[in-house]
């Protein structure tokens, strides 16, 4: 009996040096798969310029390009629109919460690095058979209880990498769900300043066509006043009545172009309709152009937009899975234990004499799976490449995407400086047309035809200065600005 009471000592001592041996082969063992090395930066050779029949703009630096570019419209009513905006919207509440569920993924691929626990216990009320053959054999037939309490033990050992590697790729996903929400935050302020700068573009149009129904008006009151006079004819008063007719149609469908950029924005805040209209329903003047555009370089475009950051952790995260296909392929070695106490009497359960024991490693080792192993390693390879290419052309468009911003900036300030010139002229021509007019010796077609030029000259000054305004806020984003890298972190 000395012998079976020092057996569990003897096989815990054994189990010790089972165990250490086993996790130093696993802290040194071979972590199959490719190991994730980032990609070459495919813009070292970028120039963050305006082509060369653009290059004359001064305005261009190589500053640090700001977190909060909006800034740099000098308007306090946007900066504040765009702080509610990222705290209140809903999409990236929502991409908060993907972070949350990825980073619980992680957890569950870490969880595989670590031994399972669990307590058990069981009851039952049996008898045997009195014509079976253990009655035969003498053994008794009454009923009895037994009862059974335990823990059991199990502990998968890594020695391929398998769990580490899903683990990195856990970590990578971690890492593409932050950037996919700092993505979704860059995405946000641009469409929060595009759609607050359309409106503003759209009010200063509803101005305009104000602006030319009275000059519409004036005009119809002095071709009726010289139809009354008999110094014109009934062509002139009606052609005022029709123009004076033009102006005013533009004004609903202006009306309900900027009630909808106002709604636009309060979806974009997480309001209700209508919940900006006190606020936003005054007409202000387009922001002023920023004095100077920091583009920062070239080399630090890949770090600044988190696209490519996202699409470079989810190349990451498929490279990790091809770890975790080809460790498949090799056994599987765990240690698993379990101790406790049995008796056919609850009250003997106490009993040292009713302990029980049993420890030993377990080996799996897959021999036939009908190709399900290599299909797997064939998916995954494939996802790989997959995700490769998609590091490619999410590098590729992000290039072009900058290229483009810069020449619809550069042109967009050309257009706008002649388009100002347009306006003026034309605004002296019909002050010229409308004295003429009045002193007879012009007739109203000239007066008429010098309003129609203002009105479009206005219209198309009102739209070049909004989409030069816009051309900024698609240059920032489209080199990543709105986002601050500490915080991703």
């Amino acid at each position: 009996m000395s012998g079976f009471d020092d057996l569990p000592q003897r096989l815990c001592a054994r189990l010790s040096v089972i165990t250490a041996a086993l996790g130093a082969a696993c802290l040194a063992g071979c972590m199959v798969g490719p190991d994730f090395t980032r990609p070459e930066d495919e813009l070292k050779a970028a120039q963050l310029t305006p082509r060369q029949e653009h290059s004359g703009d001064p305005r261009a630096s190589t500053a640090a390009v700001p977190m909060q570019w909006w800034q740099l419209f000098n308007d306090a009513l946007l900066t504040e629109l765009l702080a509610r905006t990222l705290k209140g919207n809903l999409d990236l509440q929502l991409a908060a919460e993907r972070i949350e569920q990825s980073r619980a993924r992680l957890g569950i691929a870490a969880s595989q690095l670590l031994p399972t626990v669990g307590a058990n216990a069981s009851y039952a009320r049996e008898a045997l058979s009195e014509h079976g053959k253990f009655a035969a054999l003498g053994a008794p037939t009454d009923p009895s209880n037994f009862w059974q309490l335990g823990f059991d033990a199990s502990w998968e050992i890594d020695l391929w990498g398998r769990a580490r590697r899903s683990r990195e790729g856990a970590q990578a996903m971690v890492v593409a769900s932050v950037y996919d929400r700092e993505a979704a935050r860059v995405a946000l302020a641009a469409e929060v300043a595009r759609t607050y700068l359309q409106l503003r573009g759209t009010q200063a149009q509803l101005d305009i066509a104000r602006q030319n129904q009275v000059v519409a008006e004036r005009t119809l009151a002095l071709a009726e006043s010289r139809e009354r006079n008999g110094v014109a004819t009934r062509f002139e008063t009606s052609s005022a009545r029709a123009q004076l007719a033009t102006v005013k149609a533009m004004l609903p469908e202006l009306a309900q172009r900027r009630n909808a950029q106002m709604n636009a924005l309060a979806l974009l805040m997480g309001e209700q309709p209508r919940a900006l209209d006190a606020q936003l329903r005054q007409a202000m003047p387009l922001p002023s152009l920023p004095a100077r555009i920091p583009l920062g370089v070239a080399s630090e475009l890949a770090q600044r937009r988190p696209d490519i950051l996202r699409a470079e952790a989810q190349l990451h995260a498929a490279t990790a899975a091809i770890g975790v296909a080809k460790a498949d392929f090799y056994p599987r070695i765990g240690l698993k234990g379990r101790i406790g106490v049995e008796a056919f009497d609850s009250g003997d359960l106490a009993s040292w004499d009713s302990r029980m024991f049993s420890v030993g490693p377990t080996v799996y080792l897959p021999i036939f799976q009908g190709g399900r192993l290599m299909q797997r390693l064939a998916l995954n390879e494939s996802r790989q490449k997959n995700a490769a290419l998609a590091y490619r052309q999410t590098v590729l468009q992000a290039w072009h995407e900058v290229d483009n911003a810069l020449d619809a900036w550069a042109a967009q300030r050309r257009q706008h400086d002649e388009l100002l010139v347009s306006y003026q002229q034309n605004k002296e021509a019909l002050g010229a047309a409308e004295r003429g007019y009045q002193q007879g010796a012009a007739d109203y077609l000239s007066v008429l035809t010098a309003q129609l030029n203002l009105l479009a000259s206005q219209t198309r000054l009102n739209t070049s200065a909004t989409n030069a305004t816009l051309t900024v806020v698609n240059l920032y984003k489209s080199l990543g600005g709105g986002w601050d890298p500490e915080q991703a972190r």
